[in-house]
């Protein structure tokens, strides 16, 4: 996993009226917490910071004031509910060859076996610890030829090496199910009964 850097000022001023001032500059207002110390609040480049988390749980080089280097995660992202830019971030300090507990997306490939199954995400992340500096993106699942009734479990899924499960080993994440468990939309179903007496 690559490091982003990005530069942040810290802020003095707080307040709704102060966020709005700093959004307005296309900044975002942030706080940096973790390892027992006080939390540091700060203000960081909007742009770069949308680019960074686009990458889940992404490892962000704070360079603050230009005076210290500090590494941290997103904690905690809040955005517009209607215009969806950020409206402020929690970050959590991290040291290298520190463990952390993150949530990491799951993706599947393969196909299901033929018949019209439905694949469920139980879980869309997957709750794992792993190393600060070394937090996989993603995991992928195969599911290639899964029938009805199939189910993978947290402990089935292969996970890269020093990163272990952060939940029970046999929490379903994915489950096949047949179609027929699905309801039909209204009209459909009369459609299909109607076949089925012909």
């Amino acid at each position: 996993m690559s490091e982003v850097k990005i530069s942040a000022e810290t802020r003095t001023e707080f307040g709704k009226g102060a966020a709005r001032r700093i959004r307005r500059d296309a900044k975002v207002p942030g706080v940096l917490y973790g390892h027992g110390a006080d939390p540091l609040h700060l203000t960081l480049p909007g742009h770069d910071l949308l680019l960074a988390l686009r990458t889940p749980n992404v490892l962000i080089s704070l360079d603050i004031d230009g005076k210290t280097n500090e590494l941290a995660i997103p904690k905690a992202v809040q955005r517009d509910a209607i215009k969806g830019f950020l409206e402020h971030v929690d970050l959590l300090l991290v040291k290298r060859g520190e463990k952390v507990t993150v949530e990491i997306p799951v993706h599947t490939e393969g196909e299901l076996a033929a018949g019209g199954n439905l694949l469920e995400h139980v879980l869309n992340t997957l709750p794992v610890e792993t190393e600060a500096t070394h937090i996989p993106e993603s995991v992928t699942v195969s599911v290639e030829g899964l029938e009805a009734g199939a189910s993978i479990l947290a402990k089935d899924i292969t996970l890269p090496k020093g990163t272990t499960l952060a939940v029970e080993e046999d929490a379903v994440v994915l489950q096949v199910l047949s179609a027929q468990a699905e309801e039909a939309p209204e009209g459909e179903a009369a459609e299909g009964e109607e076949a089925a007496e012909a």
